[in-house]
Order: C-alpha cells, then sequence, then structure tokens
C-alpha cells in the first residue's frame, strides 16, 4: 500500500499544528512548511516519537513571492506524492485602510491569495495522480461579509472561499476533492498578529480551540463538504451574513471593531 502524505502550511502553530498532530494520528507521513524553523523542528521531534511517521519539514517565510515554488521544488525533492493539501498559511491586519501600511497590506495579498493560488496550481498535477485526493484551504467566517477596519483581509478570505467553491466544481468529475474551512474565532496567534490585542476578552468568551476547529474541519474534508463552519454559533453568524441586508451587518462589524 502507497504511503499516504499529507503537505500542511502554515504549520507550526494553531489550526495548522493541530492538523500535523491529527493527520498523523490516522497515519500520514507530514511534509511541513512554516516559517519558525524552532518551532518545526519540535514538532517534528514530537510527531515521530508519538507515531510511526514520517515528518519533514522546511522553514520558509510563504509571504514571499518565490515561495510556492521553493516548496513545490521541495517536495519534488522528497520523491513522495502528497494526497492531501492544507492551505492554512495566513495572518490578517486591524486597522483603517488608510492607515495601515500598504506594503503590510500587500505582503498579506501575496500569502493569504497568491500563494495558496499558485501553491494548488502547482500541485494539482500530483495530487491527481492520487486515487483520492484532498485540498482543504482555510478562510473564515470573515469571508461571509465585508468586515470594516479588516477590510483586506476579509476580502482575501472572500476570495479563498469563492475559489475553492469554483475549483471544487471544476474538480468534480476527478479524483480531488476541495473543500473550504472557515472557523469563527479560534485560540491562536491571529488576534495578536492582527492588532486585535484590545478585543482579547471578547474573543475569549466565543473562541472555539484549534484542536475543535481541526477535527471539525478534517471531518468534513474526508466528507468531500464544500464549506466547514465549526460551531453553530459561526453557523448562524455566517448564516445571517449572507441573507440578512449587507448594510446591517457592515455596521453591526463596525461596531464591534473599533480602532
Amino acid at each position: 500500500m502507497m504511503d499516504k502524505y499529507a503537505l500542511i502550511t502554515g504549520a507550526s502553530k494553531g489550526i495548522g499544528k493541530e492538523m500535523a498532530l491529527e493527520l498523523a494520528r490516522a497515519g500520514y507521513h507530514l511534509l511541513l512548511v512554516a516559517r519558525s524553523e524552532d518551532e518545526l523542528s519540535l514538532l517534528s521531534a514530537q510527531i515521530k516519537n508519538d507515531h510511526q511517521i514520517k515528518v519533514s519539514y522546511l522553514p520558509l517565510d510563504l509571504s514571499l513571492s518565490s515561495a510556492s515554488v521553493e516548496v513545490f521544488k521541495w517536495v519534488q525533492q522528497q520523491s513522495v506524492i502528497p494526497s492531501i493539501l492544507v492551505n492554512n498559511a495566513g495572518y490578517g491586519l486591524f486597522g483603517s485602510f488608510e492607515r495601515l501600511a500598504i506594503t503590510e497590506q500587500l505582503n498579506m495579498l501575496q500569502l493569504n491569495i497568491n500563494t495558496v493560488v499558485e501553491l494548488t496550481h502547482l500541485l494539482l498535477p500530483l495530487l491527481k495522480l492520487q486515487e483520492q485526493a484532498f485540498i482543504l484551504n482555510v478562510a473564515s467566517t470573515a469571508a461571509y461579509q465585508a468586515v470594516p477596519r479588516l477590510a483586506v483581509y476579509s476580502a482575501t478570505k472572500s476570495f479563498i472561499l469563492s475559489f475553492s467553491r469554483a475549483l471544487r466544481y471544476e474538480l468534480k468529475y476527478s479524483t480531488v476533492s476541495v473543500s473550504c474551512l472557515c472557523p469563527g474565532p479560534t485560540s491562536t496567534g491571529f488576534a495578536k498578529r492582527a492588532g486585535l490585542d484590545a478585543f482579547a476578552d471578547l474573543a475569549d468568551k466565543f473562541n472555539m480551540s484549534p484542536k475543535t476547529v481541526t477535527k471539525a474541519g478534517l471531518k468534513g474534508m474526508f466528507n468531500k463538504k464544500a464549506e466547514i463552519i465549526p460551531g453553530i454559533i459561526n453557523w448562524i453568524s455566517a448564516f445571517g451574513a449572507s441573507h440578512l441586508p449587507k448594510s446591517l451587518i457592515e455596521k453591526v462589524a463596525a461596531g464591534l471593531y473599533k480602532e
């Protein structure tokens, strides 16, 4: 029986780390990519110690324009064919569009959109060689609405959701299933990097754990669901954002995310 491999980006912490742990428990060998070599090394050692699987990792800043090609070449050097691609790497920036540095916003666009699209395009021919393969793109419940002061971030997640659904349709007669995971607030490093420290107490009341989000995401992926929204509150929020007047949803979001 051919070994099963999963490639996970943003694998050193949060949802990406839990994805690695869960897939290791399921018997998948791992190809892990993230910025922090120290965190990747520790995670790799932990997984190898707990499970009889192979783990290779690549420390790399995925926001670099050359990152996707570097990852693809690295996968080729491993002489393996992945059957799962988890596009998890991404981050957000909080603040008015005008105030935030354009260089930081363009860097976020590069990571949240360009890297996902290019890496998926490069790896798709390999994934199609498998009898069954999966692509899991990680978006957010922010994908369902415009969010003032998270304007570019929410737009990138809307792109990922739309891209995932379109690609899923294109591949419906292939061996590759495409799903999009849209979590709500999650206990990860997202809020800190986005500059949302002021909302920490509020977020703690609604945050889901990365482990819970991961279990829901992988279950949905293996069941070939198009969209996966963990948690009933998040599902209701996404439903409301899709069916209530957009101006009302934007007003509510703007009230929550004040500078």
